[in-house]
């Protein structure tokens, strides 16, 4: 039979440690930490999964605007097989819309800077509108571990109040309540973690996208200065794989060596 534990005192248990046990004698402070962790998790992925739809839906976008796009007869025409609401699109209607401006200006303004500007202004306020929300994965990423932080520094505190008040600082009562304190801290590191890794991972991706709308746009500008003469090259389709591609020149062709060359717009 086993022995009565000392002076009639009750062991430790296991159950009288651990993350519930933490927030209680934790207290407002514990639970405020954890809110706003909380807060910064959910948000965090919650902007990477709708970030990521984005991209994904641009990528697509792209593959289209390199293929099909060019085999339409006029821009007018190629847009409509872009998505409504797609940065592809945006582009292109920016640049009708620039044209069309640059008829009705009473000021003489080299129409080449116009078209320029405008289609620069475009992409630029796609850049913007992919950027938006990593903002805060940054911050998540740099200030969720000092969060975690704040709140292991105040739960040490406390126990060493409490364990100061009883009179007593046995391994027992010390282990317990500093190592719950500790925990805050992996709960920072465990949220800022995948925002640091989440930011980095779109970043990189909107740095391909924002260069594959710089070449579009480019080629956009191309298309309506030359009136449809100059026009990237696409890959043949496969039914006409053994006909005679048409010459090219530097990325591009002219109306020339392409027969039925379209014009700049409807």
């Amino acid at each position: 039979m086993a022995a009565p534990a000392a002076n009639g005192a009750a062991p430790v248990g296991a159950d009288q440690f651990g993350f519930l046990q933490a927030l209680k004698e934790g207290g407002v402070i514990a639970w405020l930490t954890l809110s706003v962790l909380v807060i910064m998790s959910v948000g965090s992925w919650y902007i990477f999964f709708v970030k990521l739809i984005d991209q994904n839906r641009i990528i697509k976008e792209g593959r289209r605007a390199r293929t099909t796009f060019w085999q339409s007869p006029n821009l007018r025409d190629a847009a409509n097989k872009l998505d409504k609401n797609g940065a592809y699109r945006q582009i292109v209607e920016d640049g009708l819309i620039a044209e069309e401006q640059h008829n009705k200006l009473t000021d003489p303004t080299d129409q080449h800077e116009w078209m320029m500007s405008s289609l620069t202004r475009s992409q630029g306020a796609i850049t913007a509108k992919l950027s938006g929300g990593l903002a805060f994965l940054a911050t998540v990423g740099s200030t969720a571990p000092f969060v975690g932080l704040f709140g292991t520094v105040v739960g040490v505190y406390g126990a060493l109040i409490r364990i100061g008040a009883e009179g007593q600082a046995s391994i027992d009562r010390v282990a317990g309540p500093l190592g719950e304190a500790l925990i805050m801290t992996a709960l920072g590191l465990a949220v800022a973690v995948p925002a640091v890794m989440q930011y980095n991972w779109l970043m990189r991706r909107n740095k391909a996208i924002v260069e594959e709308l710089a070449r579009f746009s480019n080629d956009i500008h191309g298309y309506m200065m030359s009136g449809g003469a100059v026009r990237p090259v696409v890959a043949a389709p496969r039914a006409a794989a053994g006909a005679a591609r048409p010459a090219a020149t530097t990325g591009a062709t002219t109306g020339a060596a392409t027969t039925g060359s379209p014009t700049s717009r409807a």
